[in-house]
């Protein structure tokens, strides 16, 4: 997972990869914790163009990360969300609270 801040915009992208799973689910939430708190950010968005599986855990590390950047003032948005990942975030309701949007720097 990389992450890059655009401090014009207050905007925290991050690129997440491979598999989003129980395996590593707690090592993404540790370094997305992180970055939230080194950055505050206004705008937390996820990028998930190279994501080819995720699983619930992959549900709870989204509702997680979104009560956290609500208690900062944070808006998250998802982007590139496609397949089989698209489907768990349609089944989960997920997409009530983070919307799927088009471009990480449109909005």
């Amino acid at each position: 997972m990389e992450s890059k801040f655009y401090e014009k915009d207050k905007l925290l992208v991050f690129k997440m990869t491979d598999e989003i799973d129980d395996h590593n689910v707690q090592k993404i939430r540790g370094k997305v914790d992180y970055e939230i708190e080194r950055y505050m950010p206004k705008r937390i968005v996820f990028d998930f163009d190279n994501v080819s599986f995720m699983d619930s855990a992959g549900i709870g590390l989204m509702i997680g990360r979104y009560k956290f950047a609500t208690m900062i003032g944070a808006k998250v948005e998802m982007t590139n969300v496609q397949g089989s990942v698209k489907k768990i975030f349609e089944m989960s309701g997920i997409l009530r609270l983070i919307p799927i949007i088009e471009d990480a720097k449109a909005s």
